[in-house]
């Protein structure tokens, strides 16, 4: 023993160790997870590698076009994350026929419900295991989407309030700047996602901490840091534990909310006076180094990138600088477009086409801040339209979904 102090850095190494007991599910043995944007095998489901996915950021060659089977309907309901009320599926509200029937591609779990304050999808333990089991259930033998937002700290939906680990914040695992701690930690994340049956984690958020008094980023300590080497260098080894227990991530919110003024759950911030291109380095590192399952599309006006649109609906910003400037070829996710400013804004059909038309591959629909039993539907229905009109090809749709199915290829259910 020495008589040195106990230091903040041996605190947060020893709770995240302490939330590491239940040992990580592997992909197979053997195995590790494939690379979702770059070029890496897929297994099929005879357990033999296929051939690899195309690499091309705009249309995938004609072997790749997903599921010949499905009906438009089908395939656009696959692109569709919808957010729920219920903690069992008999609680739900025609999920299981929508997840069964529909072909809706995934769900997102909340511990709260916004409208009412009450408890949502989150009791328990073996209440979500529950209901994740029974969520895979209805979707027979075809994988389907379980995601969550389960970032640390005051962004946690698995929560001690519902008898899982407690789990330390971005800002603090930053802080401490340790690669060992952060790899701990995150393996902790992705034991207890691993444990309930959830596949996908909306993290970790790589915004910079360039105003730490951001309401949507700064304020809730949802940043690592405002340097690009600590943000990547902490994010790599949660993604890594997520990949390790085949359970996807997101880079979120691109291209960058670390200098907004507003929260963007509940408005559409406009950074052009604020943000500056450092801001997308730790996305831009990230996937040229592979370290990527998905990014999503951030709520956020930027005028110096494009003046008319928010990144979550800018062909500019999705398709010119993400695919274009920084190569990523895997798949984009909208933050929620039920976001009151995007449906005052443009409506929220509009809303949904203009998503795609931008690239984005998954459309997140939350369900808090409005709930809307029929929002698959809804949605559907406006990319029919859309598709029907001549405004948007089917190959758009087809490409969305085949850059969802290679996400799903890599990650467990």
């Amino acid at each position: 023993m020495t008589d040195r102090p106990i230091s903040r850095r041996d605190v947060l190494k020893a709770v995240a160790l302490g939330s590491t007991a239940v040992a990580l599910a592997a992909c197979a043995p053997g195995e590790s997870s494939p690379q979702v944007g770059q070029s890496a095998p897929i297994t099929g489901p005879t357990g033999s590698p296929t051939a690899p996915p195309s690499a091309s950021a705009s249309t995938p060659s004609a072997s790749a076009i997903p599921s010949p089977g499905l009906t438009l309907r089908e395939k656009i309901a696959g692109l569709m994350i919808v957010g729920f009320r219920g903690s069992t599926l008999a609680d739900t509200d025609g999920l299981a026929a929508a997840i069964r029937d529909a072909n809706l591609g995934g769900v997102i779990l909340f511990d709260r419900d916004q409208a009412t304050g009450g408890a949502r999808n989150v009791i328990s333990p073996p209440k979500v295991t529950r209901l994740v089991a029974d969520l895979r259930a209805a979707a027979g033998p075809r994988r389907l989407i379980v995601s969550i937002d389960q970032e640390g700290g005051i962004v946690t939906r698995l929560s001690s309030a519902h008898g899982f680990p407690a789990v330390a914040s971005e800002a603090e695992i930053g802080a401490a700047d340790d690669a060992v701690a952060a790899a701990t930690w995150g393996r902790g994340i992705a034991t207890t996602l691993a444990s309930v049956g959830i596949n996908l984690n909306f993290a970790p958020v790589v915004d910079l901490n360039v105003n730490p008094k951001s309401p949507a980023i700064g304020a809730l300590d949802r940043s690592f840091s405002a340097d690009p080497d600590v943000v990547v260098a902490m994010a790599t080894p949660e993604i890594e534990a997520h990949r390790a227990a085949c359970i996807g991530t997101t880079l979120k919110h691109f291209p960058g909310i670390g200098s907004s003024t507003t929260n963007t759950d509940f408005g559409v911030a406009d950074e052009t006076a604020t943000w500056t291109r450092v801001e997308l380095e730790p996305f831009r590192r990230l996937i040229a180094t592979g370290t990527a399952d998905l990014v999503m599309a951030g709520h956020v006006v930027n005028g110096q990138l494009d003046p008319d649109y928010p990144a979550s609906l800018s062909k500019k910003i999705v398709t010119d600088l993400l695919r274009g400037e920084l190569g990523w070829t895997g798949p984009v996710v909208t933050d929620d477009l039920q976001a009151a400013a995007i449906v005052e804004k443009f409506g929220f059909d509009e809303a949904v086409v203009l998503a795609l038309e931008a690239g984005n591959d998954l459309l997140l629909f939350a369900n808090q801040q409005a709930y809307d039993p029929d929002v698959l539907s809804n949605g559907v229905d406006a990319v029919v339209a859309a598709v029907d009109a001549g405004r948007l090809p089917a190959s758009r749709i087809d490409e969305a979904l085949d850059r969802v199915d290679r996400l799903l290829g890599a990650i467990s259910g």
